[in-house]
């Protein structure tokens, strides 16, 4: 692996396994992301669960591998617990938090962001809306993921849900004009992809559409493509 440092540059795209994906499978998936990251000149972050994390790190180049989450510990007691220096030990770049599946309380996440600053991860962190990713962004996070509970996993973004990415956009940036934007859920195939890149995201992301595919490779193939497509028809 050899990182380009923690700079992230739009366009990007977020490949998000959960638990869909794992092992050689996930593996060949990332492979073909670098090779997609290169081709199309999207950068490209995936977040694999923390046992696959040495396994994808070693194997891109130019992708960049996050945790799906950590803890605030320091070393020393915690069984169960995701050490910040294990993480990046393992070969990390950063470290996705409070997505809507494991959610932290507000000190939570401020003492993980800072325990990620500390070791050198970057950190990418989801909020609701406009209001929430304002919010999060004054705890000063790398990357926010602007995602609506209601649109994870399927949900329908409509003319309103695309009008609100300005809206969440400016609402961040008022707060930190460093922080880069994704924003994710509802996306369901490379329409998607192309709608909310046009519509103002500097990054969006998907789970579920690329790993419930009938060929996985072949979406994400098509949604970085679409990425590209999009940011060159609007930059």
């Amino acid at each position: 692996m050899a990182y380009p440092g923690l700079e992230i540059t739009p366009p990007f795209f977020e490949i998000g396994p959960k638990a869909y994906m794992f092992g050689s499978e996930l593996v060949d998936l990332a492979r073909r992301a670098d090779a997609l990251s290169r081709a199309f000149l999207v950068q490209v972050i995936i977040t694999p669960q923390c046992v696959d994390l040495p396994l994808v790190a070693r194997e891109v180049e130019t992708v960049l591998v996050f945790a799906q989450h950590m803890d605030a510990l320091e070393r020393g007691r915690g069984v169960g617990s995701i050490l910040p220096e294990a993480v990046k030990a393992a070969g990390a770049a950063g470290v996705l938090l409070n997505h809507v599946e494991r959610r932290l309380s507000r000190d939570e996440l401020a003492r993980t962001i800072r325990r990620a600053d500390d070791v050198g991860l970057a950190t990418m962190v989801c909020g609701d809306d406009a209001s929430d990713a304002a919010s999060v962004a004054e705890l000063g996070p790398n990357v926010i993921i602007v995602e609506e509970p209601l649109l994870i996993a399927g949900g329908t973004r409509d003319d309103h849900g695309r009008r609100a990415i300005a809206a969440a956009n400016e609402a961040i940036w008022r707060v930190n004009r460093e922080i880069r934007v994704l924003h994710g859920a509802g996306i369901t195939g490379p329409r998607d992809v192309y709608d909310v890149i046009a519509a103002g995201a500097q990054g969006t992301g998907s789970s579920s559409a690329i790993f419930t595919a009938g060929n996985p490779q072949a979406m994400l193939e098509d949604m970085i493509k679409s990425v590209r497509e999009a940011w060159d028809r609007t930059h």
